[in-house]
């Protein structure tokens, strides 16, 4: 477990500091301006044939402004490269394209196949971002808690939410989901990513006995992970520095998808010009260029990027602890007993004590039992005499467990005693009412 000692969570004053550092060297002038003229052919299309409902509701999407959020805007990315890809799949030209009765469109044939190859490489760069991106905040997370089962349980939950909705996807797809209603999905399931950090951070829902019940799991660690989202957090000043080249790639390859979908249904009616071609082979050439330019400038950025700084750096310090242990005195040749009811197997009864020492440093003994509603005993943990210890249990079996503290080998020297136990349920997902 590292260290927060002395460390406060990001602020965007800091993170300001720090992207001063990183300035993203601008956009080719070519996005604005191929943007500009593939949005002025599509109205040439829209001009000579009036939209459809569908089409209406895309170019309403293309007037207006890209997401605000860094992310939502990745997600925005790979929908409309995933859509451009679909619409340069042969399967799905007009046709009387697929039918390559001149040698021009034989020549277009080769090229919108080498469009989507460069297209599909580009989505699967930005898909490995995202995974990368990611893993690296969870693995920051979990380098900040406290390496026993905690840790374990946070993974096993993580990939179980994963494992979910992974399933809801792959119904969705083989239920006849279209592009657009996966990525409405995969961005839902994005902001419940969102929504399980920020409880972890406030210890709610189903993180909330995890972190509340030990030592270990620190306050400066749960500050961070609920702040880091919120619209004037630390990410605010992410989305003013590199929003806006990023805003313009997304407004990019919008206006692509759109030109690409209009001509496609008006294709009988007017075909695809070789200078039109042209302009839409540059930009994807472009587009495909600097926005994995930026995403590789973006990734050192987070990869560099601090979580935690001096609170003297910070200008600020948080000099709160969190303190719920309870201080006992165990008489000489007495024992001192707490009884825990667990509910469900694969529960965890964990416990956190130490001995307050004078001139001599003392010892007590400890083990853990299990008793059944008939009364009969189990040892589970035997006996053994500590200065101090951190540990847990996980339960095969509810009903209940007992927790002693012996000093009945003492016959002078009584022990005082702090300590903090509990019992954790299994962690599973939240059930959402509607």
């Amino acid at each position: 477990m590292a260290s927060t000692e002395g460390l406060v969570p990001i602020t965007r004053a800091y993170l300001a500091s720090y992207y001063d550092k990183y300035p993203f060297p601008p956009l080719s002038d070519d996005v604005s301006r191929l943007s500009s003229e593939i949005r002025s052919i599509s109205n040439d299309l829209l001009r000579q044939h009036p939209p459809n409902q569908g089409e209406s509701m895309l170019i309403k999407e293309a007037d207006g402004q890209p997401p605000h959020k860094i992310d939502e805007n990745m997600w925005k990315n790979r929908e409309y490269i995933e859509e451009t890809i679909f619409l340069l799949d042969k399967p799905n030209w007009p046709e009387a394209l697929k039918q390559q009765s001149s040698p021009s469109e034989v020549e277009y044939a080769v090229i919108l196949g080498q469009l989507k190859d460069k297209l599909y490489s580009t989505l699967k760069f930005l898909e490995s971002f995202q995974a990368k991106n990611s893993e690296h905040v969870f693995n920051t997370v979990m380098t900040y808690l406290p390496q026993d089962f905690r840790g374990t349980l946070l993974r096993q939950q993580r990939e179980r939410s994963e494992r979910n909705k992974q399933a809801e996807v792959d119904a969705l797809v083989n239920s006849g989901g279209s592009i657009q209603e996966r990525y409405a999905l995969l961005w839902k399931q994005q902001m419940d990513r969102r929504r399980q950090l920020a409880q972890l951070g406030s210890a709610t829902g189903v993180y909330k006995t995890l972190v509340k019940y030990l030592v270990g799991v620190p306050q400066v660690l749960l500050d961070f992970v609920r702040q880091i989202n919120d619209d004037d957090g630390p990410m605010e000043e992410q989305r003013h520095r590199y929003g806006p080249p990023l805003y313009s790639l997304t407004s990019m390859i919008l206006s692509i998808r759109l030109f690409l979908s209009l001509l496609w249904i008006r294709y009988g009616a007017t075909k695809l010009k070789r200078e039109q071609l042209a302009l839409l082979e540059e930009a994807v050439e472009v587009y495909t260029r600097e926005f994995e330019r930026f995403l590789k400038f973006i990734s050192e950025v987070f990869a560099n990027a601090p979580f935690f700084i001096s609170a003297e750096v910070a200008g600020a310090l948080d000099a709160s602890k969190n303190d719920d242990y309870k201080e006992i005195t165990v008489p000489a040749g007495k024992t001192y007993e707490v009884l825990l009811s667990v509910d469900s197997v694969n529960s965890y009864i964990a416990w956190d004590f130490s001995l307050v020492q004078g001139k001599i440093n003392m010892d007590i003994g400890f083990s853990l039992e299990f008793l059944s509603p008939s009364g009969d005993k189990t040892l589970m943990l035997p006996y053994r005499r500590y200065e101090s210890d951190q540990g847990n249990f996980c339960t095969l079996m509810g009903g209940s467990y007992k927790l002693i503290w012996d000093n009945t080998y003492s016959t002078f020297f009584r022990k005082v005693v702090r300590y903090k136990v509990d019992c954790i349920p299994p962690v599973t997902e939240p059930v959402e009412s509607d």
